[in-house]
């Protein structure tokens, strides 16, 4: 691939907070080089791309769809009368055009990773390739992983832990990592758990799994097993280095301070725990292996991380706008742990040429001390968005995918995976 010079604009490395007008020379997949052509990127943020570190991209096709016929009264209801009848009702196809979808959306928003997980308990075999290749589809990085869980019975159980497995031997997509996935402690048995658990040891992939997202989680597994979310997990071997849980809004002093020492990442999604009432989780005390997710709802981090620090705000008046935009940062780190990038994200020679071009003509002056403030008060508007060497969208609009095809196709599937919602 030829080179590129990005010129005229301010590069903004969001892990260690510089701020430079330069140009950004980009050769093959890497930063540095001599560059080459030219591309005029003035009045422009340049910065490494948006990591989703907790992402369904099975929900794409839910927005609009009619509200179930009663109404939900927690968090329980919402899962049981909600989002697992939506997950049993897709479909090969549903899975394939939620996750293009969702792909395609999430690189309109400058997103360049999706930390993916998934669960089509009618149709587990093949679903993470379905994933995966509309992940790769929108030329994004992504990891996949499908969610186990009891709750259908050991035996979907064991399913969702052979595609866990299936897909790791067997994927050979560049851009694509394997994880193992697990629904929460409150719907894996002990033998499960202990099944999953060896498949991701044994494969060297982290495991992804729910934990503590409400008070019941806690409370199932006080009732069952005698220790809280965390300590269960830990005790199995569940929580290690470089795994991902994804909520923790009701750990204890004790489960803060296991997930800390276990070198785990969290995935804060503070948007979703607004929308399902479930809490604030205690992201100012989980110390800095804290990354942002969206759950499911989009794929914009800009969004989340601006409700990130909203809702930090909101519990500490200690809390900074540095604060959210750190946990933006962090996304990145997860992702290089994933693909063995640990430089991904940074805007250094010999980084992953993975970059968003922000349409931001600073109204006042922007240096490394007021960054965050303006990410969070500002209006950056994505223009483009490369990975690895390669523009995935360019003034605004995707190179590859066909974006009105798209949607047409899911305005003509969602109407159908929506009414067989009705038959679970």
């Amino acid at each position: 691939m030829k080179g590129l010079t990005l010129s005229g604009g301010v590069a903004c490395d969001l892990v260690d907070g510089t701020v430079e007008q330069r140009d950004i020379h980009i050769s093959g997949d890497r930063l540095g080089g001599d560059g080459g052509d030219r591309v005029d990127v003035s009045g422009c943020i340049v910065t490494g791309g948006f990591v989703c570190a907790h992402h369904h991209l099975y929900s794409a096709l839910a927005r609009g769809m009619p509200g179930p016929t009663q109404s939900p009264r927690n968090f329980r209801e919402i899962l049981e009368r909600v989002w697992w009848r939506l997950d049993r009702a897709l479909d090969p196809e549903a899975v394939s055009l939620s996750a293009r979808l969702g792909a395609l959306e999430a690189a309109l928003a400058g997103t360049t990773t999706i930390v993916d997980h998934h669960a089509s308990p009618e149709a587990i075999e093949g679903s993470l390739d379905l994933v995966a290749d509309g992940i790769s589809g929108a030329g994004l990085r992504g990891a996949v992983c499908y969610e186990v869980t009891d709750r259908h019975g050991e035996k979907r159980g064991r399913a969702g832990i052979a595609e866990n497995l299936r897909f790791a031997e067997t994927n050979d997509r560049a851009l694509i990592a394997g994880m193992v996935g697990a629904h929460a402690s409150f719907t894996i048995g002990d033998r499960t758990m202990e099944e999953l658990v060896a498949c991701a040891r044994n494969l060297g992939a982290p495991l992804h799994i729910h934990v503590a997202e409400d008070a019941f989680d806690e409370d199932d597994s006080l009732e069952r097993y005698g220790l809280r979310t965390a300590e269960r997990l830990a005790s199995r071997g569940a929580l290690a280095e470089g795994d991902l849980i994804a909520h923790g809004v009701h750990l204890d002093d004790s489960e803060i301070n296991a997930v800390r020492a276990s070198g785990a990442f969290v995935a804060h999604n503070p948007r979703s725990n607004m929308n399902n009432g479930v809490g604030y989780a205690p992201a100012l005390r989980l110390g800095e292996r804290v990354a942002l997710g969206t759950d499911g709802i989009d794929g914009d981090m800009l969004a989340e991380t601006k409700a990130c620090y909203l809702k930090a705000r909101e519990a500490s008046s200690s809390a900074g706008v540095g604060f959210a935009v750190d946990r933006l940062a962090q996304g990145q780190a997860v992702a290089g742990s994933l693909f063995g990038e640990p430089a991904l994200g940074r805007l250094s020679a010999g980084s992953p040429a993975d970059l968003v071009v922000l349409d931001y003509p600073a109204p006042t002056p922007l240096d490394e001390g007021n960054l965050a403030g303006h990410l969070i008060f500002g209006r950056p508007a994505v223009r483009d968005v490369m990975v690895g060497g390669h523009w995935v969208v360019r003034d605004h609009k995707h190179t590859v995918v066909d974006e009105e095809e798209l949607r047409a196709k899911c305005r003509s599937a969602a109407p159908k995976l929506w009414k067989r919602m009705e038959d679970f």
